[in-house]
């Protein structure tokens, strides 16, 4: 039995696991928190440290690397960083919108690299750093992600760097249409010409140790967890965080000129479309509030009404929303009539609310020929019984509610068995380890299905009507 492992390099904590390579069985783990304070790499590699104590990696011949894919690193000439790592957060909005347009507008991103610059990408850190903090940013003279710098120690420091196409296409810089760098927009954002990561193929070793252990690629936290959970052509992934998102398995690069599709590149040679919500369980948790209830409690409630939420329509466009592209909107609570007007009833709209758009998000990927035949739905809300009772109908697909596991160590994982079993000859570069997806409880939509698809048509009538043109 050979041993593998994977680091999940993220904002908050270190996490390693290490598998059998053929199978894909956790043998060990480990963790570390990182410090408080602002993020620096060397406290990355402290923690790493820390997690893999105890002989975590003894026998272990290969490891892979995913980490946070919103951190930036900026190194001077000597290779060390002129400031600590940048984080994706709000405080680069204007950076994003100064980007924007300095491009020409948001289909000229989307035409040079798949996406439209956020606030939390590389791309806009990097504007950010250059109009903030002028000094540092004239020191840089290489950038990389968190990944990249990380193998880039593992390894000792060598001559060059190097990523993966997943980790490069989360930059802001690099194309997903013609697989490259746009090195001209990395200098648009810090301001003078800097270099990048050669970007590897998904089952190319990054190189080796000084001790002799291979080290893969590396990519991003999204592109590892989806190839931890193992999704492939017809799966989709659906997150219910604060706000939400949907991701697809698809061949091709989607460019969207209204930027509503974000084009990433998965692990393994293919593409991961995104759409993103702005409204997921802060809708639940702000009926919760409402109500009075907690969430297991609106839950509860919503199964004592019926689909259709005796004609209550909720639009959860409670932070504006970015599918469709409502910036300044609120939401809509549509169809209120004295027999509508009960606890039951609001408790139900707002799940459907949620779940229908979201359901928009994927509608938005199935019209661009994305085929959504499975969904892996992530996040604690996944666990409530009216999202398991409603999920299946309102998205039209099987649903698995993966059993909790560290998805994205096991992606990185599974990269490092890929990358060593090329290098020994066991495996193809065209075919990754079988290892199998996630484990979990599987729901079908059943006789439910003809339901599901009135209840969306419903909640579509309200939002056209609130709303007329927001999809066209």
């Amino acid at each position: 039995m050979g041993l593998v492992a994977g680091l999940d390099s993220s904002s908050v904590y270190t996490r390693i696991v290490v598998c059998d390579s053929e199978t894909g069985q956790v043998v060990r783990h480990g963790h570390a928190d990182h410090p408080d304070g602002e993020a620096t790499p060397e406290a990355w590699l402290l923690s790493l440290g820390e997690a893999a104590d105890g002989g975590v990696l003894e026998e272990v011949t290969a490891i892979g690397v995913a980490a946070q894919q919103t951190s930036v690193v900026a190194l001077n000439a000597e290779g060390a960083p002129v400031r600590p790592a940048l984080t994706g957060d709000e405080r680069a909005q204007a950076a994003a919108l100064g980007l924007v347009d300095a491009l020409g507008g948001r289909s000229a991103w989307a035409e040079a690299v798949g996406c439209v610059p956020q606030p939390g990408q590389p791309v806009s850190q990097l504007r950010w750093l250059a109009r903030e903090e002028p000094e540092a940013a004239k020191r840089a003279t290489a950038v990389l992600q968190a990944q990249d710098w990380l193998v880039w120690q593992l390894l000792g420091r060598p001559r060059r760097w190097t990523t993966d196409r997943g980790g490069a296409s989360t930059t802001g810089y690099w194309s997903a249409v013609s697989e490259s760098w746009r090195h001209e927009l990395a200098e648009l954002a810090i301001g003078h010409p800097v270099a990048l990561p050669d970007v590897l193929g998904p089952a190319e070793p990054a190189g080796r140790t000084p001790e002799g252990l291979l080290i893969s690629a590396g990519t991003g936290e999204t592109m590892a967890a989806a190839f931890g959970l193992g999704v492939g052509p017809g799966d989709a992934v659906i997150s219910l965080g604060a706000s939400g998102s949907v991701c697809a398995v698809h061949d091709e690069a989607l460019t969207d000129p209204t930027g509503t599709i974000t084009c990433y590149a998965d692990a393994t040679g293919r593409h991961l479309p995104v759409v993103r919500t702005l409204n997921a369980t802060r809708v639940l948790r702000g009926t919760a509030e409402l109500l009075g209830r907690d969430l297991p409690g609106l839950s509860e409630l919503a199964l004592q009404s019926t689909p259709g939420a005796h004609g209550l329509v909720f639009l959860p466009y409670l932070a504006g929303e970015r599918t469709p592209e409502l910036p300044h909107t609120a939401g809509t609570l549509a169809g209120l009539r004295r027999e509508s007007m009960k606890p039951e009833h609001l408790a139900r709209a707002a799940f459907e609310g949620m779940l229908c758009g979201l359901a928009d998000a994927a509608e938005v990927l199935r019209g661009r020929g994305v085929r959504i035949d499975r969904v892996f739905l992530l996040g604690a809300a996944a666990d409530l019984p009216a999202v398991k009772e409603l999920a299946p109908a309102l998205f039209g697909a099987e649903v698995v509610i993966p059993a909790p596991a560290d998805y994205t160590a096991l992606g990185a994982a599974r990269q490092a068995a890929w990358a060593q079993g090329v290098a020994d000859g066991t495996l193809g570069e065209d075919e990754p380890p079988a290892w199998p997806s996630a484990p979990g409880e599987t729901l079908h939509p059943g006789d439910a299905a003809a339901v599901g698809t009135a209840v969306h048509q419903q909640y579509i009538a309200v939002r056209d009507e609130t709303h007329p043109g927001a999809f066209d």
